[in-house]
């Protein structure tokens, strides 16, 4: 099944809570306004790899440096796309509708105001009721209008806050919790969760300052949530590898992410659909609960490959670090062979486009689910280039079998990958077998290759597209559960949980604070 629920042998902590994760991209862009791509063809994008989506449109700079000539550049396309979207807006709904799949995929109407001052805002509605479009010059201008029109049902959150105040990223000194339950922590821009990131910002806006960070946030007293969304500009949300979020709610409906979201019950990841859940007797990530002692950190991690390690982020620093390789803990040991098939698509000569059609089953296993990554073209400005114009992807999972479609460019340096993929979690007997037909070419790995190490070809000649079957992982080395006697809870303390694969892949819960009054 394509983007298969984790069951509950794999989430046990999770289910006792009656939580599962869902994973979704509520900030990206499209041709809605000044982006690149499609609007109706990126919610078909969105519907592959996510429960849930919005699509941003560009509203509104009320601060835009309108009389420096040096960036009229900028402030032409900015000035276009705005009214672009203002437009738009009234009849986007009816697109937004059509999308819209209860219990399958939520779509949340969204747009977003710019702001030097104050940083700039992705403002999200619950409902898909033709909403007006309310702009403010402030986000305490902003929290009174949205308040006043949509109640708790719509609210407004930071991204890309790593910028320097008075650069469109976040000023903390205006941020207010009761308008932002969290803040876009990682994204296309880059992360911003503290000065050392080795995931810095690289976009023309600047570097990631350190008063503009998660943990300076934090050290200030800020009570908020950490998401990762693409704020991908060429329609493709949900593109792997630039940002993503998780809930952890009860079901998937749209009020239940709504209130997940508002609780700040979330997790921000780069791209793989890793399920990361931090809890102290009943109290999830996000929670503020009462000084205590004689607690237990409780920690439950099904990641998307191997885990390099789990970070206990307490107050600011790093607390404690699970390494499952010295101390294994899977969550479900009892499953013999279930393990992680990850195939890459791409590479060729520079410059280059390969269309991939593939067919993927297993001799002597089952596929119990099918993970896509795919990823869009590698921008986040309209000024970097254009809509790929390539088909969208396509992945089917019929009994025993996958296919699928996608078109990979080549990689357009030697440190930015423009790959796609497809992960399977699949459990293989003792002597199994992957199958694949790759654009014509079959393949025959058995899986115990694929314990000792990754496996690759190439369509032709040395330069031709090529194909990689990841080295497999089992069970103790991306699962983890545990808990961890935190003693003494004082009043002010902060603890959130970071997880980092083998791959580079990551999540960040969003933490708990400790407050005396909760």
């Amino acid at each position: 099944m394509i983007n298969a629920p984790l069951p509950t042998r794999l989430r046990p902590r999770s289910a006792k809570l009656d939580l599962r994760p869902f994973y979704g991209d509520i900030h990206n862009h499209s041709d809605l306004s000044y982006g690149h791509g499609s609007f109706p063809d990126a919610l078909t994008k969105a519907a592959l790899q996510l429960d849930f989506v919005s699509i941003t449109g560009h509203a509104y700079w009320p601060d835009m440096p309108v009389d420096d000539p040096t960036v009229a550049h900028i402030v032409d396309f900015h000035v276009k796309g705005f009214a672009k979207l203002h437009a738009a807006w009234p009849d986007h709904f009816t697109t937004l509708n059509q999308a819209e799949s209860p219990g399958r995929f939520s779509i949340f109407p969204g747009y977003e105001i710019h702001s030097n001052a104050d940083g700039d805002y992705t403002i999200v509605l619950a409902d898909l009721d033709n909403g007006p479009l309310l702009l403010a010059d402030t986000p305490q201008a902003l929290r009174t209008v949205l308040a006043k029109q949509f109640g708790d049902r719509a609210f407004a959150f930071p991204h890309h806050i790593g910028y320097r105040t008075g650069a469109r990223g976040i000023n903390w000194d205006s941020f207010d919790p009761a308008l932002s339950p969290f803040v876009e922590m990682f994204s296309m821009h880059g992360c911003a969760e503290d000065s050392q990131s080795d995931r810095g910002y690289l976009h023309s806006m600047g570097p990631v300052d350190g008063h503009s960070t998660m943990e300076f946030g934090l050290a200030q007293g800020h009570i908020f949530g950490v998401v990762g969304n693409t704020d991908h500009h060429s329609g493709f949300p949900g593109s792997y590898g630039h940002g993503r979020m998780s809930v952890l709610a009860p079901s998937h409906s749209r009020d239940a992410f709504w209130a997940a979201m508002q609780a700040r019950n979330t997790t921000a990841l780069t791209g793989d659909r890793i399920h990361l859940l931090c809890e102290i007797d009943g109290a999830i990530q996000g929670s503020v609960i009462a000084p205590q002692v004689g607690r237990q950190l409780g920690i439950e991690v099904v990641a998307g490959g191997e885990i390099d390690h789990i970070d206990v982020i307490r107050n600011g620093q790093l607390w404690h670090r699970v390494s499952p390789a010295l101390t294994p803990a899977p969550i479900d040991p009892e499953t013999s062979g279930e393990t992680l098939i990850y195939l890459e698509l791409g590479w060729g000569a520079r410059g280059t486009r390969h269309d991939w059609v593939g067919r993927l089953e297993i001799e002597g296993g089952t596929i119990d689910a099918v993970e896509p990554r795919f990823r869009g073209p590698e921008i986040v400005s309209p000024l970097e280039g254009e809509d790929s114009g390539h088909d969208i992807p396509t992945i089917e999972m019929d009994g025993t079998t996958v296919t699928f479609a996608v078109t990979a460019a080549s990689n357009p340096n030697n440190t930015t990958p423009a790959t796609q993929g497809l992960m399977l979690r699949a459990t293989l007997g003792a002597n199994a077998n992957i199958r694949a037909t790759l654009c014509g070419q079959d393949i025959v790995v058995p899986a115990k290759r694929l314990y000792e190490g990754a496996k690759s070809g190439n369509l032709g000649a040395i330069d031709s597209p090529a194909w990689r079957f990841h080295q497999m992982p089992n069970p103790e080395h991306w699962q983890w559960q545990g808990g961890l006697p935190l003693g003494e809870l004082a009043a002010g303390e902060t603890i959130y949980l970071r997880v980092r694969q083998k791959s580079g892949q990551m999540a960040w819960s969003s933490p708990i604070f400790v407050q005396t009054e909760t």
